[in-house]
């Protein structure tokens, strides 16, 4: 495969490109979804190919084949540099890409447990035990059960004509559930939750999961059973980690991406709120470090090299409050006259490379929980969330909380359903005066491109108070 690599490196040359890379990829992926005890789905995804991208008269250009010969490799790097000339005529100023060490590296994360090891019968009567778990509940009906258990082994060798060669392959595996809760008098509610992470089958029997769907079939019992309505007005708020993570992802993560601030998502993932002129404003308490790092081991955004060939990193969105840095690729980068920090990411060999966040979350603080609460004489406790949005520029913002309590003098007390935090990002953030140190995560899958690409990612943070924010309800 590398000569074919190679051959496609030297043919950029010859169409008079002054930079391309060749991406080979393999994904394996099996699935299965069961939906109220019953397996709607067990399928398969096999993608094998190659991916080209190069720059010709200032321009970028790709295109990809599954055909691996040297025939669909000259007819793809044809259209290619077609494109890139097509767009050159429309551009005021040329692409450029930053400087970037090459790497020659190879990097891998093996499987304890190989997803091939275990048989499908077992990984059904896995998703089969978890579904009698709710439906022998009899204080509470689960009308609509979604289990979807989903396995991916990627294999890629990257390539570009500055001379990066990297190898790389990562297993994932993710367990995702969609449930309905229904109480007669008392309505329904929603959980939607995801584990994931990049290694093998090990995971899920690290999950435990008989455990967490107990335990998940007792909350929703309790919120639909005990839920009050919630207090409204100006309170002190301790949000849980899960909704840290949700707001670190779609707060400070997406509007960071430099593509988006250079108002080149506009049309499809959308725009921000911050600009190149706001690195170093306060944007939040000194509590406040939002990380993205792409190097925790296991991780479901895990990576070592990103789809550029430049070497993965951990990024400090925001550090200590102050706007520190923005998620780059290497044309973002030059653009704004940085180090890329290996922000770029492709779902598929089908796919150019673009801007994406990894593992996303808040920096770990000094307190335990019970410090966080003990100081609140009147406040909510949003421990998980049923909804969110968020507009186009990621300014303003709304949750809407699942799994919450009142906390009155010091203790954490009666349930409340759907408790409703409405809020500006630098509002939340400049509201932050405590945060714990327990730190999450939650599984998720980022939408953004056009054509769509989901990108695994981790959402986290430890728990943290607001002081007095305003909360709304229904």
């Amino acid at each position: 495969m590398e000569s074919l690599l190679e051959f496609a490196l030297n043919y950029a040359g010859r169409l008079g490109s002054t930079y391309a890379e060749v991406r080979c990829r393999r994904d394996v992926s099996n699935a299965i979804t069961m939906k109220n005890g019953e397996v709607q789905f067990s399928g398969f995804l096999r993608e094998f190919g190659v991916g080209v991208r190069l720059i010709v008269n200032g321009a970028l250009g790709f295109a990809s084949t599954n055909m691996l010969n040297r025939k669909s490799i000259v007819d793809i790097l044809s259209s290619a540099s077609s494109m890139a000339k097509v767009s050159a005529s429309y551009l005021s100023k040329p692409v450029r890409f930053s400087n970037e060490k090459i790497a020659t590296d190879k990097w891998e994360v093996k499987q304890k447990v190989r997803f091939d090891s275990v048989s499908v019968k077992d990984k059904v009567e896995l998703l089969s035990d978890i579904d009698k778990i709710f439906r022998s509940k009899h204080d509470v009906k689960f009308p609509s059960r979604l289990f979807i258990l989903n396995e991916t082994l990627t294999e890629q060798i990257f390539m570009n004509s500055e001379g990066a060669v990297i190898r790389s392959k990562v297993p994932r595996i993710s367990f995702s559930y969609i449930l309905t809760a229904y109480t007669p008098g008392k309505g329904t509610v929603q959980r939607f939750n995801k584990k994931g992470e990049s290694r093998g089958w090990e995971a899920v029997t690290s999950w435990n999961l008989d455990k967490l769907a107990s335990e998940e079939a007792e909350i929703l019992g309790i919120i639909l059973t005990e839920g009050k309505k919630p207090p409204r007005g100006e309170f002190d708020i301790i949000l849980g980690s899960e909704v840290v993570g949700i707001i670190c992802h779609e707060s400070c993560g997406h509007p960071f991406e430099a593509d988006r601030i250079l108002g080149r998502e506009a049309a499809a993932a959308g725009e921000s709120f911050v600009d190149r002129s706001m690195l170093g404003e306060v944007i939040g308490s000194e509590r406040v470090t939002i990380v993205d790092d792409p190097t925790i081991p296991n991780s479901y955004g895990y990576y070592l090299y990103d789809d550029e060939g430049v070497r993965a990193s951990r990024r400090e969105l925001i550090k200590r409050g102050v706007i520190n840095t923005f998620l780059h690729n290497r044309e973002t980068a030059a653009v704004m006259g940085v180090k890329s920090n290996g922000a770029a990411r492709s779902v598929s060999y089908s796919r150019e490379p673009i801007i994406r966040m990894s593992n996303t979350y808040m920096e770990r603080g000094e307190y335990i929980f019970e410090e966080l609460v003990e100081s609140i004489r009147e406040g909510v406790y949003i421990k998980s969330f049923m909804e969110w949005n968020i507009d186009d520029r990621r300014f303003n913002q709304r949750y809407v909380g699942l799994e919450a309590y009142r906390i009155r003098n010091g203790e954490v007390a009666n349930p409340i359903r759907n408790p409703i935090l409405e809020i500006t990002t630098p509002s939340l953030f400049m509201s932050v005066d405590a945060v714990g140190k327990e730190l999450s995560f939650s599984a998720a899958t980022c939408g953004k491109g056009d054509p769509m690409q989901g990108a695994p990612v981790w959402t986290g943070g430890p728990e943290v108070r607001l002081r007095n924010v305003r909360l709304g309800g229904f």
